[in-house]
């Protein structure tokens, strides 16, 4: 399995680049989003990849970030989605949003992917939304100082729960940044995480998101 490849670029098509990996060029199919994000030909490039393997054909898919590539390898085990059908739903939405849809159920974004139906845009909403708090855990393990920040203004805010122990702040920080690229405010997604991790202090991030989550669902 190739996993990851670094080279330089020799020429972009339409949906994939070829990349020069000492002296061997690996043709790399890509999503609109990920082509108009790599540089021109010559320039160095790092890119994630998936190898899809057939009877009749191998191709590898690059993504800039682990999380865009987790979402392919889901967005693919969903029944109607292929390869093509990933790539425009990362390119339209990009991994954030294609998180974002998934869990808050918003299958009509996922539907403005050029070729998804919505049966299909259903089906992945439906099928992929229990997986969606563990996805946006792996974009959110990169929490910046300032939502550390947060996660400690969390717990030292005053709420009607017993605060969580000290191990449990680094995946209040990634929840709370996961919540914040959903698009809720500060102060609710703040709120939510802190119950949270108050119910289940041994909760992970992927945990923590879910809860919250559940708490932040409109409710009737």
């Amino acid at each position: 399995m190739i996993g990851r490849i670094a080279g330089r670029i020799e020429y972009r098509g339409d949906d994939h680049v070829l990349i020069d990996v000492r002296g061997v060029g690996y043709v790399v199919y890509c999503s609109d989003r990920t082509l108009a994000a790599l540089p021109g030909a010559g320039e160095a490039v790092a890119l994630w990849t998936d190898l899809l393997v057939r009877e009749d054909l191998l191709q590898l898919f690059g993504f800039t970030t682990l999380v865009e590539k987790e979402w392919h390898r889901l967005l693919m085990s969903v029944q109607g989605v292929g390869a093509k059908a990933s790539l425009a739903i990362l390119g339209t939405l990009g991994p954030d949003g294609v998180s974002r849809a998934i869990a808050l159920g918003d299958w009509n974004s996922v539907k403005a992917a050029k070729g998804i139906g919505p049966k299909t845009a259903q089906r992945v909403v439906n099928e992929l939304k229990d997986k969606a708090p563990a996805v946006m855990a792996m974009g959110a393990a990169r929490a910046t100082v300032a939502a550390s920040d947060a996660a400690e203004d969390v717990i030292e805010t005053p709420v009607s729960i017993s605060p969580a122990p000290q191990s449990n702040r680094s995946a209040q920080a990634e929840a709370l940044s996961a919540l914040g690229n959903l698009g809720y405010a500060p102060g609710e997604a703040a709120g939510a995480v802190a119950q949270a991790a108050g119910e289940t202090p041994e909760a992970d991030t992927a945990g923590l998101i879910r809860a919250a989550l559940k708490l932040l669902a409109p409710k009737g």
